[in-house]
């Protein structure tokens, strides 16, 4: 039997028997092999060569623009960049993944326009897993979904979770540390509604014999596997809806009506026209807080405060990632830093490396010369 008969067989299964704590155990054992074998396929499938398509990441943060076919990321690109994607009405225009770069409050935000994705994208259909792996390296997901086919954003989500991508969440608190012997020990800082020996199951079936496994939170069985394997990318998203020019007034309820059978506020979805080019501003600023984009204006010695190229880091850096981002010899020069702004104190703080940074600081690095 070959691996697609397996992986068949055992998704048949899994389907088949009804979980509860009896079956528990099993259902682990089997998801774990499922996991396994599914890894074991991709290893084969993507031995011949291939891989993704390669686009090398620019600018500050990469967004990944991901819909069906003929939805209108050529479009939206065109209109949010310097891109000159090429559009029509057909399906399948685009053919190979597109960048374009958005200027918004300094910075530079890499869009990347994939092909379109289709079911089955994940198990190889239309070039998919090529696609797919070009959104796994992605800070951003924007999932761009027709008014009139909301429910695009059902197969879209199904298709970037088979591949490893989960959106919207941090990774689980899983900690495995190996050791010479004594088996198996569960250590959980909250009273896990998982079985103890449904754990070492999973962990079994993943090849650890002997291991401390530490878990910070509470989880089920494809979480938990999710956090015995170390290849889940956790990437957040974003919906945009296009094609909003179009919708009639009694028309609104039923489109936030399906927005909200899926967990998406109708308030949080950016509605938008690509064609019309409408609705492009609040997806930017909305891009940009999601992001967690801030701006740092440098006070350069002899030249003042530079307020028209900004240093873009994330939300949480800090003074020695500016440092680091900045290049040269700063690391090693490194005196202090002063900072005026949201993040100090009071005007000219003397910081060290550590100083967490806030949007908008002022920031002078005193360098040993």
């Amino acid at each position: 039997m070959g691996l697609e008969e397996e992986i068949e067989e055992l998704e048949e299964e899994i389907a088949n028997t009804p979980y509860n704590k009896s079956t528990e155990e099993h259902i682990g054992r089997l998801k774990s092999k499922l996991a396994e074998k599914k890894e074991k396929l991709e290893q084969q499938s993507g031995s011949g060569g291939g891989g993704g398509y390669g686009v090398e990441k620019h600018g500050d943060a990469t967004v990944a623009l991901v819909g069906f076919p003929s939805i209108g990321k050529s479009t939206l690109l065109n209109a949010l960049t310097n891109a000159e994607s090429e559009t029509g009405s057909y399906e399948f225009t685009t053919l190979d993944v597109h960048p374009g770069m958005l200027k918004h409050k300094g910075a530079n935000i890499q869009i990347l326009d994939v092909p379109g994705l289709i079911e089955g994208a994940a198990g190889g259909r239309g070039g998919g897993k090529e696609v797919l792996s070009v959104v796994r390296t992605a800070d951003l997901v924007v999932f761009l979904v027709s008014v009139f086919e909301i429910e695009q954003y059902d197969r879209l989500r199904e298709e970037l979770y088979k591949n490893k991508i989960r959106l919207d969440t941090e990774p689980p608190r899983v900690t495995i540390r190996k050791k010479a012997k004594d088996g198996l020990s569960v250590n959980s800082s909250v009273d896990l509604d998982l079985d103890e020996e449904t754990v070492k199951s999973v962990l079994r079936e993943h090849g650890y014999v002997n291991a401390d496994v530490t878990i910070g939170e509470q989880l089920g069985i494809d979480r938990l596997i999710d956090g015995v394997m170390d290849n889940r990318e956790y990437v957040p998203s974003i919906v945009a809806v296009n094609k909003a020019d179009l919708i009639e007034p009694d028309y609104l309820p039923t489109v936030e009506s399906e927005l909200e059978a899926r967990d998406i506020d109708p308030d949080e979805a950016i509605f938008i026209s690509a064609e019309e080019e409408k609705g492009l501003d609040s997806l930017t600023e909305r891009i940009w807080e999601e992001l967690g984009l801030i701006r740092i204006y440098m006070d350069k010695p002899g030249r003042g405060v530079d307020r028209e190229e900004p240093l873009i880091l994330r939300e949480g850096d800090t003074v020695g990632d500016a440092c680091e981002k900045l290049g040269g010899s700063f690391d090693e020069r490194f005196r202090f830093a002063r900072v005026s702004g949201p993040s100090a104190k009071h005007d000219e703080q003397q910081v060290g490396r550590d100083h967490e940074l806030a949007d908008e600081d002022v920031l002078r690095i005193v360098a040993r010369k």
